[in-house]
């Protein structure tokens, strides 16, 4: 099926591995020039690699999200070099595992503006352009914990769900102007960021890591982790002109994880 979005431009936050790293690529595959932003250099690049060899333009970036002060001149980048961004990928690293309890209130405001703030900033300055173009699409990759919060990851559960509720909003506000703004949540997907998860959670369980990814599988009705690649095209669906039409919803790629309708 051809998406219809070849040629268009395309930032991914979040793009240096795991489900960013696959959203990139399925975009790419697409015919989509990618701007990828992240911390690591190296990886970015290395993103960017696979979408070279698909014959698009790719933009690797390095960018800390926790920095509002690096927002303005990356964004004038990507469009000077690639064009106008047409699809924005609303990708964040994790935070550390915590409680709800007892944290350090400098860790809730650092990571409100890597999670949060830095979204809804970099959200608003590329809506002027999707605007004039009266074409545009917003994606925000979220995590199960939104729906069913995920016990020891309190700062996750919170500063992510309040990520629905503000995609939720614009994409009423934004709908006449043919942008759509949805939510994709991942449940288990095999990526470091799962994996290191789990090594913690055996950590304190005094379990092995292995038995701790069992367990978790198991609870899957699928019996699987899920393919970073099945990810990635699902975001690539959402970003297409057949998507035109789903807006303001929440997609689950999780399996059958999440136990709530």
């Amino acid at each position: 099926m051809d998406f219809g979005i070849a040629g268009k431009t395309a930032l991914v936050l979040g793009g240096s591995a795991g489900l960013g790293r696959a959203i990139a690529h399925a975009l790419a595959a697409e015919g989509v020039h990618v701007a990828v932003a992240g911390r690591n250099t190296q990886a970015v690049e290395e993103t960017c690699c696979c979408a070279w060899d698909k014959g698009v333009r790719c933009l690797p970036l390095t960018w800390d999200l926790s920095d509002p002060s690096q927002i303005e001149p990356n964004i004038a980048r990507v469009e000077a070099e690639l064009g106008p961004i047409s699809i924005l990928i609303n990708n964040t690293g994790g935070p550390p595992p915590t409680t709800a309890q007892g944290q350090d209130p400098a860790l809730w405001t650092a990571q409100f503006q890597a999670m949060v703030l830095s979204v809804i900033t970099i959200t608003d300055r590329v809506l002027p352009g999707m605007k004039a173009a009266g074409w545009g699409r917003i994606i925000t990759s979220t995590s199960s914990g939104i729906e069913a919060p995920i016990p020891g990851l309190a700062i996750s559960n919170a500063l992510r769900a309040s990520l629905v509720g503000w995609s939720k909003t614009l994409s009423r506000e934004v709908a006449p102007d043919g942008i759509t703004c949805n939510i994709i949540v991942p449940g288990r997907i095999g990526t470091d960021r799962i994996r290191f998860l789990d090594g913690k959670r055996a950590e304190a369980s005094g379990r092995t890591q292995e038995d701790v990814t069992a367990e978790a599988t198991r609870a899957i009705p699928m019996g699987r982790m899920g393919d970073p690649e099945e990810y990635g095209a699902v975001a690539a669906f959402l970003a297409s002109r057949q998507a035109a039409y789903v807006t303001g919803s929440v997609v689950r790629v999780d399996g059958g994880l999440i136990p709530s309708i």
